[in-house]
């Protein structure tokens, strides 16, 4: 309105002084510099002096009867890192948006052109690592930046240029509206009118300024998960969180990555492209994620550090959780003292006043979901160097829970009416609680998971540890070593490696490159994700959650536990006063808790040793495992689809009634086929699924194949064919609950060979090889086996049918398996 009244007066007074032309041609130049003008400038900036001013690196301005954040952009073309981050989240470990997820790290600056001020991300995936600026130039140019956001520019009473910031943070910065939609959970988009800078985690200091807002998102849930979470599903109010970080001052040395060493790189560590390297080398650089550590002295053979690393915890764990994460977190620095520092790695408390999402503070986290999920160890990283500048720990609250269930099941403590907790159990759950502090705290320090570490006495921190447990000479199941206690050697050699530090007259590679070979000369093995986590994975010693240096004698010895276990279960394994449904969930960690050494067992099965190796490292050549370490694998995984291995003490299936109101069934309970009752032959299909989905996987199939034709004495998957076959379908007929038991495994083999044979990326002699084991299964008819009692008759009949659907209707569809509960994590 103002500018209007002064239009108006203008015309007025060139009318009346001047003539009316005159002002005419003013006003209608006045009228198009308006048009032009942003909105936001066209009445006068604010009175910074009637602000709250919060100095720093971003100066911020907060004007409270607005509810408006300005800020000050840094000089054009000053570069900085800026990371959003998710300060509350959801809570679900489904959806995975917790509470301080972080998010992008980029390098970005302020560039103002005419009324705008621009935020430009620059893009550091592609460069020229070269002084030759022509060069770095034509890089630049080839490749696009990212404009992030554009703002107004305001000039301030004072006469300082300030940008309204707030509908930049008012923002869906996290993606949560593209992962509700992914995940089918509903469309969902920020609600401005229901979102606010939330100013009491909205602070400036002399190197980041830290900005929050609280954004509330809208829509109508079409998925399971979100309602389970909220109060009103169709909104929910989450906080994200911006932090303007200044580069890092010089010093840092960047470590190219060296795939033996055990560091993050790749998709999880920084890379990028260098066209500045020869072209007889790659572009292609990846760099080692480290935090920056230096001596202060070189004379002695140990020094304190310049400046130490320091992690602080969540002060909203209780106690004593608490003093377990503590331990476990500071089991690290007995890797820095390897490496030569004195007191370099530290954890403390988070100070009260400060804010676990602010860069300068190394947390961990202690995060709550409605259901039990994975655990975290997250990096704010620079770019351009690989150094860590905030290792972020994320920690789910329900992880010590299910440990303590787990132990719940193997000791069945509950022998007086009066103990309502077991020290035990409980020392087992913080037992492991304090590996996980140091496993996911050795992720933010820049260390990969070495998941060939258990097979080499629990050598590192960084594997996946199942509890190990062990029987007594009396029979008693005995935890007192489930855990192992401290940093392990590999640990302590990549930290070496890695973090050393070198005086200015010694060549500091050549130094690391003598550490890494002295490793690599001892009798430590480091194999990462990409060679474990999938099913069909070659590596004979990587797996998750095993024991043991032979994985398939781990299996042998922990089938007779787990029976042990079985047989002692009772009443005792909860305490007085729950109801005696709920001993269900304790009981399904019990029965299926050979299900991840069964996958490391496997493993050996068409499986190969080999190393991460460079030519002329001297480290060994690849080689297939030994055919009698097959076969025993072999045979150690199709015991687990016996009727006696799968089969429940009828004491245990008798114990468990149907549930009471208030404890409904849930993914942590065995699926059914029996309505409210328990189904322990419902539990026997998932439990040999289990194992089918190991012995039935395409690639190890194909493997097989391949080595049994370049060597006959090596098992071919039609060896592991017929011993399926031997154990099921043409196993001697049993009767009774046994009897119903042996014919749903019966079932679980046969669907599992039509799926194979039906399988459109499998290797056409494997598909072959099933479907010739499916003909077998069918000659068995009754015809030829008069034998056989009415329902293993019957059954026979159905299998030819089926067989014959599958051959003669396209795309037959597997009938449908019974879920199996959820297992990885084992921990949570």
């Amino acid at each position: 309105m103002r500018f209007f009244r002064g239009v108006r007066a203008l015309i007025t007074t060139s009318t009346t002084h001047r003539g009316w032309l005159p002002g005419l041609l003013i006003t209608a130049a006045l009228l198009a510099g308006f048009q032009a003008l942003p909105a936001s400038a066209q009445d006068a900036g604010p009175d910074l002096s009637n602000l709250q001013e919060m100095p720093g690196f971003v100066t911020l301005f907060w004007d409270n009867s607005s509810g408006r954040l300005w800020l000050e952009p840094a000089p054009d073309d000053e570069q900085m890192l800026y990371v959003t981050s998710m300060a509350r989240g959801v809570g679900s470990n489904d959806l995975g948006l917790d509470r301080g997820q972080l998010g992008s790290t980029r390098v970005v600056s302020f560039r103002r052109i005419g009324a705008k001020v621009f935020l430009v991300e620059h893009n550091m995936m592609f460069r020229a690592n070269t002084d030759n600026p022509s060069e770095r130039d034509a890089v630049n140019a080839s490749f696009a930046d990212g404009t992030l956001w554009g703002f107004d520019a305001v000039q301030a009473q004072d006469g300082r240029t300030v940008v309204d910031a707030t509908g930049f943070l008012l923002r869906d910065t996290h993606w949560l509206g593209a992962t509700l939609a992914q995940t089918g959970e509903g469309s969902y988009s920020v609600d401005v009118s229901r979102s606010a800078v939330w100013l009491e985690r909205t602070k400036a200091f002399p190197r980041n300024s830290e900005l929050e807002a609280m954004v509330t998102f809208t829509g109508q849930a079409t998925g399971k998960w979100l309602p389970t979470v909220l109060a009103d599903s169709d909104v929910f109010t989450v906080h994200l969180h911006h932090s303007f970080v200044a580069l890092p001052e010089p010093g840092f040395e960047p470590l190219r990555m060296d795939p033996r060493a055990g560091y993050l790189s790749g998709s999880f560590g920084p890379s990028h492209r260098d066209y500045a390297t020869p072209v007889t080398k790659p572009t292609n650089v990846a760099l080692t994620a480290r935090h920056r550590l230096h001596r202060k002295d070189f004379a002695s053979e140990r020094s304190e550090a310049v400046e130490p690393i320091v992690y602080y915890l969540d002060p909203g764990v209780p106690e004593p959780v608490r003093g377990a994460l503590l331990d476990g977190a500071r089991w690290w620095n007995e890797a820095f003292e390897a490496a030569g520092y004195i007191d370099a790695f530290q954890v403390e408390m988070l100070p009260p006043d400060a804010d676990p999402m602010d860069v300068r503070y190394n947390v961990i986290q202690w995060v709550h979901r409605s259901t039990r999920g994975w655990s975290y160890g997250a990096s704010v990283v620079d770019p351009r160097t690989g150094e860590i500048i905030k290792g972020h720990v994320t920690l789910g609250s329900l992880r010590v829970r299910q440990d303590y269930l787990i132990a719940e099941g193997l000791l069945n403590p509950y022998d007086s009416e009066d103990l309502e907790a077991s020290p035990v159990a409980q020392e087992l759950a913080l037992a492991r609680i304090r590996q996980l502090s140091a496993h996911e705290v050795g992720h933010t320090i820049g260390l990969n998971h070495n998941f060939a570490a258990s097979t080499v006495d629990r050598a590192s921190v960084m594997d996946y540890p199942h509890p190990l447990a062990s029987l007594t000479p009396d029979g008693r199941i005995d935890v007192g070593n489930a855990y192992d206690v401290g940093i392990g050697e590999w640990d302590k050699r990549a930290i070496i490696y890695g973090y050393s530090d070198f005086p200015a007259d010694v060549d500091a590679a050549a130094a690391r490159a003598a550490i890494l070979e002295e490793t690599l000369a001892g009798n430590l093995v480091y194999i990462t994700d990409a060679d474990a986590r999938t099913p069909g994975a070659a590596h004979a010693l990587a797996h998750l959650w095993d024991n043991g240096t032979d994985a398939a004698e781990e299996l042998e010895r922990l089938t007779r536990l787990r029976r042990a276990a079985l047989d002692g279960f009772s009443e005792q394994a909860i305490p007085y006063g729950e109801p005696l449904a709920t001993l269900e969930e304790v009981l399904v960690p019990v029965y299926l808790m050979h299900r991840f050494q069964l996958q490391a067992a496997a493993r050996l099965v068409g499986g190969q040793y080999y190393r991460y190796t460079l030519r002329g490292d001297g480290q060994p050549a690849p080689r297939a495992v030994e055919p009698a370490q097959q076969k025993r694998a072999m045979d150690a995984l199709v015991q687990t689809l016996s009727v006696d291995f799968l089969a429940l003490p009828d004491a245990v299936v008798d114990a468990i009634p149907p549930r009471p109101p208030g404890h409904p069934l849930t993914r942590e309970t065995f699926p059914r086929h029996t309505g409210v009752l328990f189904d322990p032959i419902g539990a026997a299909s998932s439990a040999a699924d289990l194992t089918l989905a190991q012995l039935f996987n395409r690639q190890r199939a194909s493997r097989m194949e391949r080595f049994h034709a370049a060597d006959a004495d090596l098992p071919g998957f039609s060896d592991l064919l017929d011993a399926v076959l031997s154990m099921t379908w043409e196993a001697k007929p049993r009767d009774g609950m046994a009897g119903l038991l042996h014919r749903t495994v019966n079932e679980r083999v046969l669907e599992g060979l039509m799926a194979l044979a039906n399988d459109a990326d499998a290797e056409g002699a494997v598909r072959a090889l099933a479907l010739g084991a499916l003909t077998q299964i069918a000659d068995g008819a009754p015809g030829n086996a008069p034998d056989l009692d009415r329902p293993y008759a019957l059954q026979a009949q159905w299998a030819a049918t089926r067989i014959n659907q599958m051959v003669t209707v396209p795309g037959l569809a597997p009938a449908n398996p019974l879920a199996v509960p959820p297992g990885s994590p084992i921990g949570d």
